[in-house]
């Protein structure tokens, strides 16, 4: 990068940043732990499992230097966080180089335009299975008020399926062609049942942060004898209404209010993640417990849903709104973003699907992901031939044949684009999209091929924004988004045998007239830094990054 450049991005930096610096230092390391019987190697982070929480406000700057004390490479990625203009720290597969074990290195991203409830995972060999995951909370900006009344304390609820099985060994079943088979249980903030313990006051009320953290199990949130208002997911600010249980895919992060019962003392209520639209029912319970009760709850758990009831899942989605009048990162209202006047430049759509190439594998319309073993990001800096684009279909094949690839779609900066997820498969599917929030305008269940006169059910005024969504068995979900974010984004699949196994993709999202990666100007996409770790083809380039 020119001197010139180098002044220009930090004058830039400058202006844009009016938060806080804030500093971690994290080792990640194995330890023996029994979350379910019985012990296994759990990845913990600075000894905790789950991992510490990142709270921040909007527009601070995060530095999370991480130690790799594992005997594998690492990354780390941060579900929702839209990284702007900084697809560098995205953590990754073909993003980023991975930290091998004994070395560490430092991510420095700010959380800009965002508040909202996340978390963060580890993004390579199925670490996930083994935990490593961790809260992330970004807070509203003092000038700008949050949309409900402050409340008494924040809670932060992490569920998720958990493998007693080892994470090599669930690893070396995907390697050989066997699938997952159901889940040990389900856990509340790494713990099984009735060992999470929240302590509530009487009619205060409390915001739960609440994310499915899981390996592919929908789950139901629920509290007994307490109801919930939903207030915000992944980011967005939601109209305001009420439920006895919600529906939480994998993926999904959603904020809810819940306020104490008063004049309560001496009494515990049970709260219940369970399995949702799966083979096997099973339950996470954790404890709401009041003053002066040492007791467990009494009484069976409260019900949720019927477990394949997928009319009722698919109403409740529906019925979640964009909150029109609140302001959230910035001052200016959400609804003040016209989505549904803004004319679409490109329609793409994405069928899952499976097949068997030496090995039973997943693919999106037809082709099945695979790395070329130097990260995408770097190859396209360094342009070498690797990065293929322009060779994605657009729309699915139907000549029943499948290819490995490594899929890019080239995409132009600040175009609208609408993506169709088919899914005709009887799974519920869920994808997520790192760099971006998108409008949920549309979702059905029962008819898996999406046509053109589907347009007019749309919802173009209040649709929900996030960056997570489900896809119903025999459905399809529409979504449009602004591509205002300029760098390389990943597009997968959230169930983590189907993402390992090559349900994903990537969008290259650059400026018209940016060919050259390495001269796109600073104000457009943060330069490489300082400190990334080279791999692959590229692993003995250093001298040429400055």
């Amino acid at each position: 990068m020119s001197p010139f450049s180098l002044l220009f991005y930090l004058s830039s930096l400058a202006v844009l940043v009016d938060g806080k610096s804030l500093s971690y230092d994290w080792t990640v390391s194995f330890s023996h732990r029994a979350p379910l019987a019985p012990t296994k190697q759990v990845i913990v982070i600075n000894d905790q499992f789950p991992g510490p929480l990142l709270n921040a406000t909007t527009n601070d700057v995060l530095n999370i230097n991480v130690h790799n004390n594992l005997t594998e490479p690492f990354l780390m990625t941060w579900n929702g966080l839209q990284m702007r203009r900084n697809s560098w720290q995205d953590g990754v597969q073909e993003t980023n180089c991975p930290i091998l074990p004994g070395r560490n290195w430092t991510y420095s991203f700010q959380v800009k335009d965002q508040i909202g409830s996340f978390f963060y995972f580890p993004s390579l060999l199925l670490h996930k299975a083994a935990g490593g995951y961790g809260p992330i909370r970004v807070n509203n900006r003092e000038v700008i008020p949050i949309p409900f009344p402050q409340p008494h304390g924040d809670i932060d609820v992490l569920i998720g399926d958990w493998y007693s099985a080892d994470h090599r060994d669930l690893r070396a079943l995907l390697d050989n062609g066997t699938g997952l088979q159901n889940p040990s249980g389900i856990l509340i903030n790494g713990r099984g049942p009735n060992e999470t313990v929240f302590e509530f006051q009487p009619g205060a009320t409390y915001r739960l942060r609440i994310s499915n953290v899981g390996l592919k199990t929908s789950l139901n949130f629920r509290i007994q004898d307490h109801l919930m208002l939903l207030v915000e997911t992944e980011g967005s600010y939601t109209a305001q209404q009420t439920y006895s249980n919600l529906d939480i895919h994998v993926g999904q992060s959603y904020s809810v209010l819940v306020t104490a019962k008063n004049q309560t003392s001496g009494k515990s209520y049970y709260m219940v993640a369970s399995s949702r639209l799966t083979d096997a029912e099973l339950f996470g319970v954790g404890v709401i417990r009041y003053p002066n009760s040492d007791d467990f709850p009494s009484g069976p758990l409260p019900p949720g849903p019927q477990l394949h009831d997928y009319f009722y899942s698919i109403e409740q989605a529906r019925s979640i709104r964009w909150n029109l009048s609140a302001g959230a990162a910035r001052p200016n209202p959400q609804g003040s973003y016209h989505y549904g006047s803004i004319n679409v430049s490109r329609t793409i759509v994405l069928r899952n699907g499976e097949t068997d190439i030496n090995r039973h594998l997943y693919t999106v319309n037809g082709v099945s992901f695979v790395s070329q073993g130097t990260p995408l990001k770097m190859a396209d800096y360094f342009e070498l031939e690797t990065l293929k684009t322009g060779i994605f279909p657009d729309t699915p094949t139907d000549n029943g044949i499948s290819t490995l690839d490594t899929s890019v779609i080239n995409a132009n900066y600040r175009e609208f684009y609408h993506l169709v997820f088919e899914n005709p498969t009887p799974s519920l599917q869920t994808w997520h999209l790192d760099g971006y929030n998108f409008f949920v305008v549309g979702m059905e269940f029962g008819t898996s091929s999406w046509e053109e006169d589907m347009k007019a059910t749309y919802n173009l005024n209040d649709a929900v924004s996030r960056s997570t969504v489900q896809v119903y068995p025999f459905g399809w979900t529409a979504v449009m988004v602004m591509l205002d974010n300029q760098g390389l984004w990943n597009l997968r699949s959230q169930d983590v045998e189907r993402w390992y196994l090559g349900q994903e993709l990537y969008l290259r999202v650059r400026g018209i007239g940016e060919e050259d990666p390495s001269t796109i100007p600073a104000r457009d996409e943060v330069p490489i830094p300082e400190n990334a770790i080279l791999c692959g083809e590229i692993s003995g380039s250093q001298q040429t990054l400055f």
